[in-house]
């Protein structure tokens, strides 16, 4: 074959010289081209080609066929220019299909040793360098071992991590749950604040004076019984003022003080004045009738109160912030419940104030609105406290988690400075609910100040000291002042486990709700509750109208 180019580069011909003559012509446009630019598109072409030739065969040796940018052009035309197409990624799947087939028809060997989840086998692949064989042998053995023991808990596998982990999410979501119901107010007790508060206003009975003028002295004797009560609860308040009177061999000897607050006085007032308990005596104030509780005198509890980290944290989205994953249910309910908003409320730190509030008392019972009196209570002005400020139960000398194996290192962060400084991490805790208060000896202390003190310091170090409650700074200002009550006279933990001992609870003279599970909740333990509901009045108006019974 002959090329031949006209001297003006005006044609083109072609001829062959295998015994026939074969000749074509090609009329070239008459665009004058030089010989300088043809030379030049010659030069750039021979210096060009060979790289794209390289990487043209790169690409199909690599077997790369899958790019989008107009740069890697060449890669995914490179291998069909050249007549091959990739197949490398079918091939794979082929022979793992044909390991896995393999490995199913074999024996899983004896005494294989697995790893506990997807990813450490994987992990356990790259540092071993498994083959494909390996692995999938592995993987069998994982699935049929996960398959034959995950129904007995033998092993945590990792197909059942999927399940596990929607199983914990909805246990989250049930304590979550059960916190709302446990701070909320249920319908029934609204509807009876409401009536009651109503038939304050419109009938004259429900205002009568409580007690009566001429009782009005026994208010200060101190030959009497004083219980003192503080709540917002006209329910509870009712239940424990009926167990006590009913339990008590005297109850002609019984004055109970209950304190509320401003929005639940009328209904208060009006429940005890149309109910009365005789011969038991029955006084009811608010905190705005206390001349003592002003602005100057609790200022901490103010601050507490108006602060607005505080308010936050108790009325806040209260799973901000929170790692649940590194978090155990048991920790999580924990935590919830010092979330209670009842913690910053005045009524719950009013026991502080006691000896102010009540001057001319010599010793008082303070007790829960979540208590049930089961025996009668005289001996407990007979027990000499020793000196003592606070006759309480210890919660740290029982086997229950919950309640009564409870040290400071249960209540306070230790990890803070001036906790670990100050207090021991061993020392007993005891329990508010139902406690002794020598009034006249706790007038001789510093009690108040250091509550205040320690309440401030809290507040200062945005509550990282602790987190319940007001047990804590209770726990440090009556350092010192304790004296130990056998536990028979008070029983805690019925509103936070289901397996309280029955027979336990029937002997002791105090049984005590605390915790999320109160008695008047739908959330309330069932068998636990007729000890509670056996002192509810369903047969007053008030009780019925509210639909109470529905407990």
């Amino acid at each position: 074959m002959q090329l031949h180019v006209s001297p003006s580069m005006r044609s083109l011909t072609i001829s062959s010289n295998n015994g026939f003559i074969d000749l074509m012509k090609i009329k070239v446009a008459a665009r004058h081209i030089s010989y300088r630019t043809l030379f030049h598109t010659i030069l750039i072409l021979a210096f060009l080609l060979p790289f794209v030739f390289i990487l043209t065969a790169i690409v199909t040796l690599e077997g790369v066929n899958k790019c989008s940018s107009f740069d890697c052009l060449g890669r995914r035309l490179g291998p069909r220019l050249l007549g091959r197409v990739d197949d490398s990624g079918q091939r794979l799947v082929k022979d793992f299909y044909k390991i896995l087939n393999q490995v199913n028809a074999e024996e899983i060997p004896d005494g294989i040793k697995l790893p506990d989840s997807f990813n450490q086998l994987v992990s356990e692949m790259k540092n071993n360098q498994y083959d494909a064989k390996t692995f999938a042998l592995m993987l069998r053995a994982m699935v049929q071992t996960c398959t034959n023991l995950a129904f007995y808990g033998y092993m945590k596998c990792s197909l059942m991590e999927k399940l596990e982990r929607e199983i914990r999410e909805s246990k989250f979501s049930e304590l979550m749950n059960k916190h709302f119901a446990a701070s909320s107010i249920p319908k029934g007790l609204y509807c009876l604040s409401l009536r009651l508060t109503d038939e304050y206003s419109s009938n004259a009975h429900a205002r009568k004076q409580l007690p009566s003028p001429e009782l009005l002295p026994v208010l200060s004797n101190n030959s009497y019984h004083h219980f003192v009560l503080s709540t917002d609860n006209i329910l509870a308040a009712s239940v424990v003022v009926n167990s006590a009177v009913q339990s008590s061999l005297r109850p002609e000897k019984i004055v109970f003080h209950i304190i509320t607050d401003k929005k639940t006085y009328a209904g208060m007032h009006a429940w005890f004045a149309l109910n009365p308990v005789s011969p038991a005596i029955v006084e009811v104030k608010g905190v705005h009738q206390f001349d003592w509780l002003t602005r100057e005198n609790v200022p901490v509890l103010e601050a507490v109160e108006n602060h607005h980290g505080i308010r936050n944290y108790y009325h806040g989205n209260h799973l901000a912030g929170a790692n649940l994953s590194n978090t155990t249910p048991r920790t999580f309910a924990s935590k919830l419940q010092a979330r209670s908003p009842k913690y910053i409320s005045l009524l719950n730190h009013l026991r502080i104030y006691l000896p102010e509030l009540f001057p001319n008392l010599d010793k008082v019972v303070f007790l829960d609105d979540d208590v049930v009196i089961q025996r009668d209570l005289s001996p407990l002005w007979e027990i000499d406290l020793w000196g003592k400020v606070n006759g309480a139960v210890e919660t740290c000398k029982g086997e229950d988690e919950w309640v009564m194996s409870k040290h400071f290192r249960n209540y306070f962060n230790f990890s803070h400075p001036l906790i670990a400084k100050h207090l021991d991490p061993d020392e007993c805790a005891w329990a508010y609910g139902m406690n002794i208060f020598d009034l006249r000896t706790w007038r001789k202390t510093n009690i108040r100040e250091t509550y205040h003190y320690w309440l401030k310091e809290n507040l200062k170090s945005n509550l990282t000291m602790w987190k319940l409650g007001t047990l804590p700074p209770a726990l440090i200002a009556f350092k010192g002042h304790i004296h130990p009550i056998d536990p028979s006279w008070h029983m805690l933990g019925l509103g936070y486990q289901t397996k309280t001992n029955i027979e336990k609870a029937k002997r002791a003279a105090v049984i005590h709700y605390n915790g999320q599970s109160k008695p008047w909740l739908q959330i309330g333990f069932e068998h636990l509750r007729p000890f509670w509901t056996k002192y509810v009045n369903y047969s007053n108006d008030f009780v019925r109208n509210c639909h109470i019974l529905e407990l």
